[in-house]
């Protein structure tokens, strides 16, 4: 997997490029691959200036329950979620 890279690298892409350097230009001046400087400028222009988690994603205490939970749902579709818990419980 790649090194995570500084948020404040990323800042630093993002302001030259809002000054009119070249997406190309500022990942050599700061030394980030193109398709990151190209991929930094994309999310900041939805607003998502921070880096997204790294890794897998943990899975839930509920992953082992979840035929149970679905079961549940399909026969008790009123059910409400206190009962759920109750019947997790036994």
């Amino acid at each position: 997997m790649a090194r995570a890279l500084g948020e404040d690298l990323r800042l630093r892409v993002l302001k030259a490029t809002g000054e009119g350097v070249s997406p190309r230009q500022a990942a050599a001046r700061f030394g980030v691959g193109i398709p990151s400087a190209i991929r930094w400028i994309a999310r900041a222009k939805i607003g998502e200036l921070t880096p997204r988690a790294q890794g897998r994603r943990r899975g839930s205490r509920l992953d082992g329950h979840a035929d149970f939970i679905v079961r549940m749902i399909e026969v008790y579709p009123d059910i409400m979620l206190n009962e759920m818990v109750e019947r997790l419980d036994t």
